[in-house]
C-alpha cells in the first residue's frame, strides 16, 4: 500500500471523527502488533475499552504490553481475556495494586488455564488474607496448603481445610483447628465432619414414589433405571406432563411402549436424558437414538461432539429442524450444505456461531453474492477461491459491505481510499492487510505520540 499520508490523507484533513473510527477499527484488526497497541494504550477515551481488553485476540506480546500498562483497569481486563498468556499473566501473582492480585487470585485457572509454577506459592504468602483466602481454591502443594490452615485470617484456615489435608496435619495442629473459636473455621470443619452418616438418604420405596403426590418425586421416579420398567409404566396416564416426558425418554422403554404414551415436547431447551449423556459416544447407543420416533432422543444425541458417519447422515436428513440445528450447533462432522442452510435460517440465540463451524467456509459461497438474503451475501465472503471481485461486488452493500471493508483481500488502492471516508474508515482500519508501519502511519495523523520507553 503506498503512504497513508499521501495523496488522499493530509494532517489537516483529519477530524476527530475519522480519528475515532481509526481507532475503533485499530482496536479491532486481527493484524494489531505491540507496538501499535503500546501507542492505543496512551489514548484517552478509547471505544469501549473494557470489552475489547476481555475478548481482543492476544499473543505473548500484546499480553506482555497490557500487562506493562500503568492502568490499573488494563490489568484487570486482561486477566479476564481467556487468551492472554498465562506466563506472562504469572507477574500479577506480585502486582503491587492488591485489587489486581486478588482479581488474578480468583480467575488464574479459569477458562481451562495452566497455573505456572510457583504462582500458587506466591499468593499463598500475600499480605492481603483476601488473595491467600483466593488461592486456595486452586491445586497447592500440601505444604503450602498446610500453612495456610494455620493462617492468622480465619477465612483462610477456613477456605485451606479439606478432606484430602486433614490427614497430612500434625495432630498438634489438628487440636488447634478443632478448637478454633471462629465461626468459620468451625463451619469449614463440620462440613468436613458432619454429625449425620456419610452417604446418601436411601430413596423411599418405589410404589411410595410412584404415587406421591409431588410431580417432581414422580418425575424422578420415571426416569430412575433403578425402578422396574413394569413399574414405571404406572405413569404412563400420569396426569402431569413432565411426568410423562420423563418416562417416554427412558432407556428400557421398547419404540411401541413409548409411542404408547401421550407426552408433550416443550418449546426451548430440554435437559438430555442422563443415559444418552453418559454413553451416547457408544456407536449401538447413538444408533438407537438416532432412529428412536422419539424427537427429544434424535435432538439429544444431535448433541454429542463425536458420532458414527451414519448416524451423522441419518440426523441431517431429520425431519425436525432442531435435530438438524443441533447437530451443526454441536457436531464438527455436519455437511457443509445443512451447516449453511442452519446459518441462513434459524433466528435464535447464537445464531452467528455457525459461521466458525469447521464445515461452513468451503469453495463455491460466492454464488450468494446476489442472493436476497444478507447473511448468504455474507457467507459468500467465506468462499476462500473467491477473490478481489468478489470483495468489490459486496463492498458497497448496505447490510454486508462492513465486513468486505475487513476483507484482506479488498484491493490496496480501495483500502486507502476508504480510510478517508467517515463511515467506511472504521471498518478499513480493522483490516488485517494494513501493515503495522500503515497503522502507525495513521496514529501519526490522529497525533498520538509514542509512549515512553519502559527502561
Amino acid at each position: 500500500m503506498s503512504d497513508v499520508g499521501g495523496d488522499f490523507l493530509r494532517a489537516g484533513d483529519v477530524d476527530d471523527g475519522l480519528v475515532q473510527e481509526w481507532f475503533e477499527g485499530l482496536m479491532w484488526n486481527p493484524g494489531l502488533t505491540g507496538s501499535v497497541l503500546a501507542r492505543l494504550l496512551t489514548v484517552e477515551g478509547l471505544p469501549r475499552p473494557a470489552s475489547w481488553i476481555t475478548i481482543c485476540s492476544l499473543d505473548k506480546e500484546k499480553t506482555a504490553v497490557l500487562a506493562a500498562s500503568p492502568q490499573v483497569e488494563h490489568r484487570l481486563w486482561l486477566i479476564e481475556n481467556g487468551n492472554a498468556d498465562v506466563d506472562v499473566l504469572a507477574a500479577f501473582a506480585r502486582d503491587p495494586d492488591p485489587r489486581v492480585r486478588t482479581f488474578y487470585a480468583t480467575l488464574a485457572g479459569d477458562f481451562g488455564r495452566r497455573i505456572p509454577a510457583g504462582v500458587v506459592e506466591a499468593l499463598a504468602e500475600d499480605s492481603e488474607a483476601r488473595v491467600r483466602r483466593r488461592a486456595t481454591q486452586w491445586e497447592m502443594p500440601t505444604a503450602v496448603r498446610a500453612r495456610l490452615a494455620e493462617d492468622r485470617d480465619a477465612g483462610v484456615r477456613a477456605a485451606a481445610l479439606t478432606p484430602e489435608l486433614w490427614p497430612c496435619l500434625p495432630a498438634s495442629i489438628q487440636e488447634r483447628l478443632l478448637d478454633d473459636p471462629e465461626p468459620e473455621v468451625r463451619a469449614a470443619l463440620a462440613k468436613m465432619f458432619p454429625d449425620e452418616p456419610k452417604g446418601q438418604l436411601e430413596s423411599p420405596p418405589t410404589e411410595t414414589r410412584i404415587h406421591d403426590r409431588d410431580p417432581a418425586v414422580r418425575r424422578a421416579a420415571a426416569q430412575d433405571p433403578r425402578v422396574p420398567t413394569e413399574l414405571a409404566l404406572q405413569l404412563s396416564q400420569d396426569p402431569d406432563d413432565a411426568v410423562r416426558l420423563a418416562l417416554s425418554m427412558r432407556e428400557d422403554l421398547t419404540e411401541a411402549q413409548r409411542s404408547a404414551i401421550t407426552y408433550v415436547v416443550p418449546h426451548g431447551y430440554h435437559t438430555p436424558p442422563r443415559w444418552i449423556v453418559e454413553r451416547g459416544h457408544e456407536p449401538e447407543v447413538a444408533r438407537r437414538a438416532a432412529t428412536s420416533e422419539h424427537v427429544l432422543l434424535r435432538r439429544s444425541i444431535a448433541m454429542q461432539q463425536h458420532l458414527p458417519d451414519d448416524v451423522v447422515k441419518r440426523l441431517a436428513s431429520d425431519e425436525d429442524f432442531f435435530v438438524k440445528l443441533t447437530l451443526c450447533q454441536h457436531g464438527d462432522k455436519a455437511p457443509h450444505e445443512l451447516v449453511v442452510e442452519m446459518y441462513a435460517h434459524w433466528h435464535g440465540l447464537m445464531w452467528s456461531s455457525l459461521r466458525s463451524h469447521p464445515n461452513f467456509a468451503k469453495p463455491g459461497l460466492a454464488r450468494y453474492a446476489d442472493h436476497p438474503s444478507p447473511r448468504l451475501r455474507h457467507a459468500a465472503l467465506d468462499d476462500p477461491d473467491g477473490g478481489q471481485d468478489l470483495v468489490m461486488q459486496l463492498i458497497d452493500d448496505p447490510d454486508v459491505g462492513h465486513w468486505a471493508l475487513r476483507d484482506p483481500r479488498l484491493p490496496s488502492g480501495e483500502l486507502l481510499r476508504r480510510l478517508a471516508l467517515p463511515g467506511s474508515a472504521r471498518h478499513a482500519a480493522a483490516n488485517p492487510a494494513l501493515a503495522p508501519a500503515e497503522m502507525h502511519q495513521l496514529l501519526d495523523l490522529a497525533g498520538v505520540t509514542n509512549p515512553p520507553d519502559p527502561r
